[in-house]
């Protein structure tokens, strides 16, 4: 069987997924993964931080292919209600446009009735959308220089970008 477009995974109203120019905020991802069943919300925050391999980084700029990033999130989800069926809530939003160190390039939170579930279906969640998901960055040296970077091929590398 051929998936196409039309029968691409919908995702949940009680999930949340967003690429978005805005600045990212803990207090709102929280409130989306929380819910009255749940007995813990893990929220992974990936930040900008001012070095990769001993080179000063200044800013990071990111791009994304949305709809087919959205897409990867949607089945993210799918894949974790599978794996860990009593997950409430999948919450994932990631930035783009230029980022200065110590912004929050992408948030992550699952919320569900046992921590141990959790605590797994996000790092899931994290690791399987820097490996799938079409977003890039470009990491702006402090001496002037950038390069391009795919998130993808990070993980692929084993390095940790």
């Amino acid at each position: 069987m051929t998936t196409t477009l039309t029968s691409a995974i919908k995702p949940r109203v009680e999930d949340s997924f967003a690429i978005t120019f805005a600045p990212l905020s803990l207090e709102e991802i929280y409130v989306k993964a929380d819910d009255p069943a749940n007995g813990a919300v893990v929220v992974m925050s990936g930040m900008v931080r001012n070095q990769t391999d001993g080179q000063p980084v200044v800013a990071l700029e990111y791009q994304a292919y949305e709809p087919m990033a959205l897409r990867v999130f949607y089945q993210i989800a799918a894949d974790i209600r599978s794996l860990w069926p009593g997950v409430k809530r999948v919450v994932i939003h990631h930035r783009v446009g230029r980022l200065q160190v110590g912004e929050i390039s992408v948030l992550v939170a699952v919320g569900c009735p046992h921590r141990r579930e959790a605590f797994e279906a996000c790092q899931y969640a994290i690791d399987t959308l820097k490996h799938n998901a079409p977003i890039w960055k470009k990491e702006h040296w402090q001496d002037g220089s950038s390069t391009w970077v795919s998130i993808g091929a990070c993980e692929q590398s084993g390095e940790s970008c």
